[in-house]
């Protein structure tokens, strides 16, 4: 009973969505989008596709959403919104994570991306523009696909701060106290297997089209590297997400190294009880600001 009470929920949301996408505008860049995709088809398989189009798809998204973190460092009027402002960015260190950065891409993250195009076949995954979902289950899909993998996060992420486990692998991303947005995917290339299977089990449960894989690929990025950016900018269109953790709240745990476990939503650490010294801390905050104003 309870079951199908979901379903009538799902399909009542469902049509509601149908009915208001009705009247929004047409979208101006879906007929290029359309044209580029079955060009894209025409002119390549689909293990070229499969293959080089989610590699490409990952490393562009990945710098391009680096460069405004990566800029903010030369901008003093942004300073004011680095959290950890004793700690700047040096040449130094982004240069060795650029480096294991490519190590880990290519050598470790490439190898997985060459299976996409076997996955796809397997589970008869479509490419063709007609089967591509509407842009509100799409989205639906990628905040599913961010719901398991957060799940996913929090657990083996806790388990890699245990202190048997915690020397030998995550010690590595570990090694900048202060994050920036380039240090999101630094990691020992175990961890980048064991933390980075969370991204496929979403895929595995939703995926209905080829395009899904590079929309959640985004998304991911846009978050992980958000959260690593070492600044809490007002007006960050992410934080209009329920339960979104945010740059603070992952930023404290590589400055504390204990808590805060999740990597998009604050609701695990809330229900575990890991966000107590980050509650204690911003209350702390709180005080000394209040004091500040007090004297001033």
């Amino acid at each position: 009973m309870a079951t199908n009470d979901s379903i009538n929920i799902l399909n009542s949301a469902y049509l509601a969505v149908e009915y208001i996408d009705s009247f929004l505008p047409d979208n101006p860049l879906q007929q290029p989008f359309k044209n580029a995709w079955n060009y894209m088809l025409d002119n390549y398989t689909k293990f070229q596709i499969a293959t080089w189009g989610s590699l490409i798809v990952h490393e562009f998204s990945y710098f391009l959403l680096c460069v405004p973190g990566f800029i903010f460092q030369f901008i003093p009027y942004m300073q004011k919104y680095k959290i950890q402002q004793d700690k700047p960015e040096t040449w130094e260190k982004q240069w060795k994570c650029f480096k294991t950065l490519l190590f880990n891409h290519f050598f470790i993250q490439l190898p997985l991306i060459c299976g996409t195009y076997y996955f796809t076949e397997y589970f008869n995954i479509p490419y063709e523009w007609e089967e591509m979902p509407r842009w509100y289950v799409l989205v639906a899909q990628c905040f599913g696909c961010a719901v398991i993998e957060d799940a996913w996060h929090y657990f083996l992420h806790r388990l890699l701060h245990h202190k048997r486990i915690y020397k030998y692998i995550h010690k590595v991303h570990h090694e900048f106290v202060s994050p920036f947005g380039m240090q999101a995917e630094y990691a020992h290339p175990l961890e980048t297997l064991i933390l980075g299977t969370g991204f496929f089990i979403g895929i595995v449960v939703f995926c209905n089209h080829v395009i899904l894989l590079w929309a959640w690929v985004i998304c991911r990025l846009m978050e992980t590297i958000d959260v690593h950016s070492g600044y809490d900018v007002p007006m960050n269109p992410l934080h209009l997400i329920p339960f979104y953790a945010g740059a603070r709240f992952h930023d404290f745990h590589h400055m504390n190294f204990i808590g805060n476990y999740a990597s998009t939503f604050t609701w695990w650490d809330r229900i575990f009880g890991t966000d107590s010294q980050f509650i204690a801390y911003k209350e702390k905050e709180k005080k000394q600001q209040l004091l500040v104003k007090k004297k001033a």
